[in-house]
């Protein structure tokens, strides 16, 4: 099985893709349409209507993050903290024992939360700046002067 090591990088592209795409589709419609049918249903679970604007920008924005891998982490933890709460507040006060109520925030929830732990992978914008570094052991900064 090591052999599937080596199409990590392109496993976390495609899941950074499809997530990223998934998010925007949904957070551009609550930012570029009436939000009001929006709100009312945010309302009736309990939610401020004003988190129909917070909810599409973080969707929006953060699915754009994790499409081009730049600030993977933040975005995905958001994210996941975002679809935590869509569970908490709408699915499960009907029961928790029926997943299929709320399987695809969940699938989300925990994608994002392993985005947020492994990070965007090689082919991101966060490799470079972020984690290419991380495995490198450097000498200390003033290693001439210690001798």
């Amino acid at each position: 099985m090591k052999s599937l090591n080596a199409l990590q990088p392109l496993a976390l592209l495609m899941m950074r893709a499809a997530f990223g795409i998934i998010f925007m589709s949904h957070g551009y419609p609550m930012l570029a349409h009436r939000t009001s049918g929006t709100q009312a249903l945010f309302t009736q679970h309990g939610l401020p209507g004003y988190f129909v604007y917070i909810s599409g920008v973080l969707e929006l924005f953060g699915g754009g993050l994790l499409l081009v891998g730049l600030f993977t982490r933040g975005a995905a933890l958001l994210l996941a903290a975002e679809m935590v709460l869509l569970m908490w507040k709408v699915s499960t006060p009907h029961s928790y024992l029926a997943v299929n109520e709320y399987a695809y925030p969940l699938v989300l929830a925990v994608g994002c939360l392993a985005l947020a732990t492994t990070g965007a992978g090689l082919v991101s914008v966060d490799y470079p700046l972020f984690e290419s570094g991380r495995g490198k052991s450097r000498a200390p900064r003033n290693a001439k002067l210690n001798k």
